[in-house]
């Protein structure tokens, strides 16, 4: 039902002599792992760590939904449609690359940038490209993704604060910063089903969840946490 991967086993990847480091969350370009390909729809959770003057030369994508999330710092985003922008903690920024686009990614600041960007298979192919940020996305409130039976939410909580997760047949829960503990509801514990045991998980860390069982996720000393609610799995043609 639910299976943690910790941040030290994600693979590392990246171009370190560039000023970039990657850690990838699935299989992608040269690490292939058959048994970990994606989950649900999600196919990529890449953290990113870019230094100064750091980035991603111009490059494609097609028929996927690219949201990214920063951390730190500020993203400098360019695409083939003539779009600038920067990106800044506390925004959703979604590029849904339909049938091609082409875009670049830059640390055009003075300080790292960290930001966490994850791929999803949307529901239609061959669409055009669409292109969106919400800024300063409030904290609790879902992001829906218009192509996809897919919702991402944004949760940041106090110390002991606890917040429950959305029912879906595919939970992805990625530990932004701080920690906190993934536990059953009450009533699932009162009729003997799950386990008292918490899943605890660090900055880095994320949980694959699968199954409708209730659950919640507890701060401890405070957390920030990104949560997918899907409800479908990939369809090809």
């Amino acid at each position: 039902m639910l299976r943690v991967h910790r941040a030290d086993e994600r693979y590392a990847g990246g171009d370190g002599d560039s000023g970039i480091h990657t850690r990838h969350a699935f299989s992608f370009s040269g690490h292939y792992d058959p048994a970990n390909t994606g989950f649900g729809l999600l196919v990529a959770c890449n953290e990113e760590l870019l230094a100064p003057g750091a980035g991603f030369a111009e490059h494609p994508h097609r028929d996927l939904d690219i949201v990214t999330w920063v951390v730190e710092g500020e993203l400098t985003h360019r695409d083939s449609t003539g779009r600038t922008s920067t990106v800044l903690p506390g925004d959703v920024q979604r590029l849904s690359a339909g049938s091609g686009v082409r875009h670049v990614e830059r640390n055009d600041a003075d300080v790292p940038l960290r930001f966490l960007q994850m791929w999803l298979v949307p529901g239609v192919f061959g669409v055009p490209p669409e292109y969106e940020i919400v800024r300063g996305i409030s904290d609790g409130t879902p992001y829906a993704l218009p192509r996809s039976e897919s919702v991402l939410h944004t949760r940041r909580l106090v110390d002991g604060e606890r917040s429950a997760l959305p029912a879906a047949p595919w939970r992805y829960l990625h530990v932004v910063r701080g920690q906190l503990d993934v536990l059953p509801a009450e009533s699932a514990l009162a009729s003997g089903a799950g386990s008292a045991e918490p899943a605890r998980l660090a900055a880095g860390d994320a949980a694959r969840i699968t199954g409708g069982a209730e659950l919640f996720a507890v701060a401890r000393g405070g957390a920030e946490c990104l949560v997918w609610e899907m409800h479908t799995e990939p369809t090809y043609g």
